[in-house]
């Protein structure tokens, strides 16, 4: 009969449980925090602290979470639990987009003829319901906040901010109106600004096309010829332009026994006749600058009229003929330049970018203008006028709501004046830190292109233009009316611009009898933009300007600069003091995901958290450098999935070993052994690493240092090298104990840095450990200098055991051993660490039996069977197994323990 030691082992016990179920286990931590009040607990410990504000950008309220909006709130929430660990005061205001095309867009889909004022409350209602939906969704994501009071734009004491700011616009001559061609979304019959825009590939039908020279030696002679991709264009044509200090020719050209004499730019002549198998004939009959044709005239290929030709610094000599068509009612370059001659704006297109009687092509009107490129096309080539076509392949404007193709159309709007704010915006982007620092680059780069930013919207949803007009139609702009419409909406909402008539608005606003006012409502980026005067300024907790904006990439032609414009013209300075930019979330492909998109795959966040749970979309969101282009894909959950099991599982084996230990023992031996000192120090490096990274926003470095820690410096190497002492010694060993020690100090540090980023895992965790609370009260721990040699000497040990392994590895394919316990080792040791340690320390580091050394110059080692029996219980052989009467089967050690324990040792009968 031999004996069963299992339970005289000190064997990891805990309830913590090795299978996560993220999915079931984190809505109850959710219930639990709220019925906690954690986040107001959170506040109210911090109240004296340094103050850090990360201002919400407000997603728009009008679908499901998708997973790049998820990135962006849990980037958010890194940001806001690390800088409240850091020790600071960090509130975070959630707050939602709430007016705007987006959602009219999809009210309008669904009801068709609605009034404006049903317009609006429905889209209202929609709002609503998708504030109260995404803010579900963003809590079940771990994302700590006031959730109970965010900051809505469509709440009426902020539409009155929006005004009041647009009142300051006013009263600093920064708003005017103009007509001139603006980016117009024929599928939702508005005005876009710039941020409102997206480029898509398509091919077009590009054309070369002659225009007859009127006047000058080469009237009737010649044609100049000209090169458009927007054939629709041709009947607002009024003028050419040409460059003044380009070489232009007069050349003629031969094509299938037709000739054409023509004028283009010389540069170009070569792809010109690649694009119209043209042939040239001879040599040019002219050469001269374009400065010498400036006002020559030539006749509109299809209408009876004239074009001028002008001088222009924007005409370019990469493709073309370098005579530019120019349409003053069609494009920002042809605008200006039309303006400066002194020219009509011709725009002979309709809100839903139909062709108007304007066109002068009475079988036209009605037309779409991109359903009318071919009709254009076989117009020319029936006059006579087409000298060649081709597939064109560019990048074109598109609506971000409709998703219909832009065009630049004349109409009258109201215009923010940003030539006003130019350089100021500038020298304030030099004040903010860029996280990544090509922020900078990219948003000055914005802004020094950008045109006047166009402001009214011809929609119903959103903030009322409050522009009034006399009874002769003259626009009233007055800041005084606008700050008492703004108290008006403050107490009673917006909708009481769509609610009263003309004259009962003008008798609450002290105007005059006659006066009137239109239903334009405000660019929703302005909505947004003055959020930190109508949230940071008024806000109790906040301040203007906040610490942090963190938006994707497409904010520095949107929120960003919306923010810094409207800041720079209230407050002369930028609305923030780090701007930080993540990329966009696209699959292995490269595929930008987004909710407006026709991504085929589940992108909602909703998904990914019900199937693998929120802490796994966390860790995704560590895993990556956000500041490039986020890559995402079920492959991914897959791995990560074993990153985190690997990470759950060390919290686990570290509260299964501090079962038997209590506080009042942490400080009763502290005689740690090397092993115990060494992984105190890389405990040390890791939290003064995953707190630089942590202030750094540096999230990725966080994932990588406590992977790492757990994985190799943890589970390889110090619970692997501990386990023989913390099963089998005596559950009051002194040795034992210092071990548990340090794993208590490891397991407290190592939940509080894990915190931010696996929130739902690190308070399941601590909720099991002693230490009380939420671990989202704590701080991060503070690193200690130990000056220790404790990592130089493992080092050493590493490296020798890496000579031991490769020993015992030949020596088990030849079948001397079967496992390292069996081998009786001699090391050959170049190194004085040996010495220096005691022979049972080094036989438990290297986990070995039977262990000689020697000193030699070259490491090496040998490996043979050991002659000495397996201990029954802790499975090492060793000389005192056999000497015993009592236990025959036990070394010296392992009887020690269980003569003290005698009550746990129970008979197996063994045949």
């Amino acid at each position: 009969m031999s004996q069963n030691y299992k339970d005289t082992l000190n064997l990891p016990r805990t309830e913590f449980p090795m299978k996560a179920n993220l999915a079931a286990r984190e809505p109850e931590m959710l219930k639990m925090w709220e019925e906690t009040r954690l986040y107001q607990q959170i506040q109210k410990s911090r109240e004296d602290r340094e103050l850090f504000v990360l201002h919400d950008g407000p997603p728009f309220a009008n679908g499901d979470v998708h997973m790049g909006t998820a990135l962006n709130k849990i980037l958010k929430d890194f940001v806001v639990k690390s800088q409240i660990m850091l020790g600071k005061r960090a509130p975070y205001i959630p707050g939602w987009d709430c007016h705007g095309l987006p959602i009219e867009y999809k009210v309008v889909k669904e009801s068709r003829d609605l009034s404006p004022l049903e317009v609006r409350k429905k889209s209202e209602a929609f709002a609503r319901k998708y504030v109260d939906i995404q803010r579900d969704q963003f809590k079940r994501l771990g994302v700590f906040g006031d959730w109970k009071n965010p900051y809505l734009t469509m709440d009426p004491k902020y539409e009155a901010e929006i005004l009041r700011a647009f009142a300051v616009f006013v009263e600093k001559g920064l708003v005017y109106q103009s007509k001139k061609p603006v980016f117009w979304s024929t599928g939702a019959q508005t005005a876009l600004a710039e941020a409102e825009v997206e480029y898509q590939e398509r091919d077009d039908t590009a054309v070369y096309v002659k225009f007859p020279i009127a006047s000058g030696e080469w009237k009737d002679k010649a044609s100049i010829a000209i090169w458009t991709t927007t054939p629709w264009t041709l009947p607002a044509n009024l003028a050419i332009a040409v460059d003044p200090k380009e070489i232009y020719v007069v050349q003629q050209f031969q094509r299938e026994g037709a000739s054409e004499t023509l004028l283009l730019a010389e540069k170009l002549v070569p792809q010109f006749r690649t694009n119209t198998k043209f042939d040239l004939v001879g040599e040019p009959l002219e050469s001269f600058p374009g400065s010498k044709i400036e006002n020559l005239t030539a006749r509109h290929p299809f209408l009876d009229r004239d074009s001028t030709v002008f001088t222009a610094s924007f005409v370019t000599m990469d493709t073309g003929t370098g005579c530019v068509h120019i349409a003053p009612g069609h494009g920002e370059d042809d605008y200006l330049l039309g303006r400066e001659k002194g020219l009509p704006i011709l725009s002979p297109v309709d809100d839903h970018g139909r062709f108007t009687d304007e066109a002068g092509l009475p079988n036209l009107v009605g037309k779409y203008v991109f359903d009318a490129n071919d009709e254009i096309v076989s117009l020319l080539r029936e006059r006579g006028m087409l000298l060649g076509e081709q597939i064109f392949h560019h990048s074109y404007p598109y609506c971000w709501r409709s998703k219909t193709p832009i065009i630049f159309r004349n109409v009258e709007q109201f215009f923010i004046r940003i030539d006003e704010l130019r350089s100021k915006a500038l020298n304030a982007v030099k004040t903010v830190k860029w996280i990544p620092s090509w922020g900078e680059n990219r948003i000055s780069g914005t802004i020094e292109s950008r045109p006047d930013w166009v402001i009214s919207r011809q929609r119903s949803w959103g903030v009322p233009l409050p522009v009034f007009y006399s009874g002769d139609g003259k626009a009233i702009l007055d800041a005084k009316i606008i700050r008492k419409l703004a108290d008006l909406v403050a107490e009673r909402g917006s909708n009481i611009w769509f609610e009263l008539n003309d004259a009962d608005l003008a008798s609450a606003l002290g105007l005059s009898e006659g006066t009137t006012h239109r239903n334009d409502t405000i660019d929703v980026w302005i909505d947004s933009g003055v959020s930190h005067k109508a949230v940071c300024a008024l806000h109790p907790e906040l301040r203007d300007p906040a610490d942090m904006y963190l938006e994707a990439t497409d904010q520095h032609r949107g929120w960003f600069q919306s923010s810094l414009m409207t800041s720079v013209a209230l407050n002369n300075r930028a609305p923030y003091k780090i701007c930080v930019t993540h990329g966009f979330v696209v699959d292995l492909d490269g595929k930008k995901i987004s909710k407006s998109g026709t991504y085929d795959k589940p992108m909602a966040a909703d998904h990914f958290v019900g199937r693998h749970g929120a802490d796994l979309v966390r860790l995704w969101a560590s895993s990556i450098d956000y500041t490039d282009d986020v890559p995402f894909s079920e492959e991914m959950f897959t791995r990560l999935g074993d990153t985190y099991r690997r990470v759950r599982n060390t919290l686990r084996i570290l509260l299964g070993n501090l079962y038997d230990f209590s506080g009042n023992q942490e400080n009763r031996n502290e005689d740690f052994a090397l092993i115990d000192r060494w992984i105190l120090e890389r405990l040390d490096h890791v939290i003064a690493a995953c707190r630089a990274a942590y202030e750094a926003y540096e999230f990725h470095k966080v994932y990588h240092t406590l992977n790492q820690f757990c994985a190799v410096d943890l589970s390889s190497l110090y619970i692997d090298i501990t386990k023989d002492r913390m099963y089998c010694d005596g559950p009051d060993s002194s040795r034992r104990r210092a071990t548990q020690a340090a794993m208590r100090k490891i397991f407290d540090k190592l939940c509080r840095l894990l915190a931010p980023i696996l929130a739902f895992t690190a308070e399941e965790a601590w909720r099991y450990s002693e230490a009380g609370g939420s671990v989202h009260l704590q701080e991060f721990p503070e690193p200690q200098d130990r000056h220790d040699k404790a990592s130089a000497r493992v080092a050493e040990l590493l490296r020798l055991r890496g000579v031991i392994g490769q020993a015992i590895e030949r020596a088990r394919q030849e079948k001397l051993i079967g496992n390292a316990l069996e081998a009786a080792v001699v090391l050959y040791s170049d190194s004085d660490v040996t010495e220096k340690i005691d022979k049972g320390e080094l036989e438990e580091f290297f986990i070995l039996s039977d262990l000689t050394i020697h000193q030699a110059k070259e490491a090496h080692a040998s490996v043979t069977k050991t002659s000495y029996r397996k201990c029954a219980r802790c499975w090492r052989h060793r000389p005192a197994v056999g000497a015993s009467r009592t236990h025959p089967d036990l070394c010296d050690r392992c009887e020690s323990v269980v003569e003290a324990n005698k009550r746990l040792v129970t008979p197996e009968i063994t045949e």
